[in-house]
């Protein structure tokens, strides 16, 4: 892996290839902090890689714990090594939970948008869904939270509760 490089200008960390590197130190909601900072989160690396199983199972744990930023980046390191139309389930996963991220640093607009694009994405695969990803489920969250977005239900903060998106069935 390559050492990430500061740009000039105070810009976003970068590999030897000019490759956007996202291992800055986080808060428990995804929001970088300075270098040196002690991070709230550990970080889900670059290069990481998931199966599917360790990737449902990780991302399942961290949502429990309120920590969809990283759900979101276990979920988008599996999007990212699945063959075929499967990407598009594991992306509109990812989708929800950044969604669900956005909530919770209070971009209520973006977040009730993103929720919905996955929800939209997730339900395409219907109720046989592989690996027993719970799709309906997934975008039945989703879509009620973007509605309680929406309507100003929902606060900010720890006030967006990620335990509810079920990921599996049962």
């Amino acid at each position: 892996m390559a050492t990430p490089l500061t740009g000039a200008e105070g810009g976003r960390d970068r590999d030897e290839e000019g490759r956007a590197q996202n291992q800055r130190p986080r808060d428990r909601y995804g929001r970088p902090l300075p270098h040196g900072s002690a991070g709230e989160v550990e970080r889900v690396p670059d290069d990481a890689e998931f199966s599917v199983e360790e990737g449902l199972e990780t991302a399942q744990r961290l949502l429990d714990e309120g920590y969809a930023f990283t759900a979101h980046e276990v979920l988008e390191a599996v999007w990212k090594s699945v063959p075929g139309p499967e990407r598009e389930l594991w992306r509109g996963l990812a989708q929800t939970a950044v969604g669900v991220t956005h909530a919770q640093r209070g971009n209520m607009v973006g977040a009730a948008r993103l929720l919905r694009r996955g929800a939209d994405r997730v339900a395409e695969f219907g109720p046989d869904a592989p690996h027993g990803v719970d799709v309906v489920g997934v975008a039945a969250f989703a879509r009620a939270l973007a509605d309680d977005l929406d309507e100003g239900r929902a606060l900010p903060g720890d006030g967006i509760d990620p335990s509810g998106m079920r990921l599996r069935k049962g």
